[in-house]
């Protein structure tokens, strides 16, 4: 499967207690809620890049299937951090203390993240690559 595309947020639950168990200020936290976010990912063979858009901020991230990686989380923190590919529509990332399921059924992206006792699911939809010109991922 090809988990390449551009996925639009369409909905989140939990969004603020996930975000301030991951330390972001509160401030910030008002301030990107209800902002559009875009998720765009481009996989070659077993490399991936995932790029997630929340208003004007971009957080870019490097994977290669069951290879260690640091990533940054949206508190801006590196971590190390571990994706695999489970069931076929599957990518499964590990890091000490989260675990993140993106789950591929069609146009759809479910995005559930478990932190400790705090579970963040984000639903998103495939949506058509923009002209290049208006592209910032």
């Amino acid at each position: 499967m090809d988990f390449s595309g551009r996925y639009e947020l369409q909905s989140q639950e939990n969004v603020e207690l996930f975000m301030d168990v991951l330390g972001v200020p509160d401030d910030m936290i008002e301030k990107i809620k209800d902002l559009r976010r875009v998720t765009k990912i481009v996989q070659n063979g077993e490399d991936f890049i995932v790029a997630i858009q929340t208003g004007d901020e971009v957080l870019v991230n490097n994977f290669t299937l069951g290879q260690e990686t640091h990533v940054q989380t949206p508190a801006g923190d590196k971590i190390k951090a571990v994706m695999n590919l489970e069931g076929g529509n599957k990518l499964v990332v590990k890091a000490k203390d989260f675990t993140s399921v993106a789950e591929f059924n069609g146009d759809q992206l479910t995005n559930t993240i478990t932190f400790g006792d705090v579970v963040y699911k984000q639903i998103s939809k495939k949506v058509e690559e923009p002209d290049a010109e208006e592209d910032h991922l």
